[in-house]
């Protein structure tokens, strides 16, 4: 593996966990919004990673990580009880976002946590070709 071949794959786990902060952000930014342009509330969506792949002659070799796309989460919506809401419904319960915020802030610390074993990998690498330039001298 190369140098570059391993600045390669941290630069695209860096790239993967920000985007999954920046989802994370948004699920937390509309945890009370009932109302959205579709229609009904806010839907708690989760970024997908795979594996990227690159093609060196005929062997195939993992290239670090991308983002797939970003799914809404399928659980149902909170139903709270708050009939002077003007979205209640007749009985007065209003649907609110699947988003927990204990969920959200565990996803978040993970997520911070790969970012910085990505930094550390990235640093790793760095230190190792300033330490092959040294030989030369």
């Amino acid at each position: 593996m190369s140098l570059f071949h391993s600045l390669d794959i941290s630069a695209s786990g860096l790239t993967a966990q920000r985007l999954r902060m920046d989802t994370i952000a948004n699920n937390l930014a509309n945890v009370n919004t009932t109302r959205t342009e579709r229609g009904g509330p806010y839907r708690r969506q989760m970024p997908v990673f795979e594996a990227r792949e690159s093609f060196a002659g005929t062997f195939r070799r993992l290239a670090g990580v991308r983002v797939a796309r970003i799914e809404e989460d399928t659980d149902p919506p909170r139903l709270v009880y708050d009939p002077g809401h003007p979205d209640a419904d007749a009985d007065g319960y209003v649907r609110m976002p699947n988003v927990n915020v204990v969920t959200e802030m565990v996803d978040m610390i993970s997520a911070s946590r790969a970012y910085e074993a990505n930094i550390a990998a990235l640093n790793a690498a760095k230190a190792m070709a300033i330490k092959a330039l040294e030989i030369g001298r």
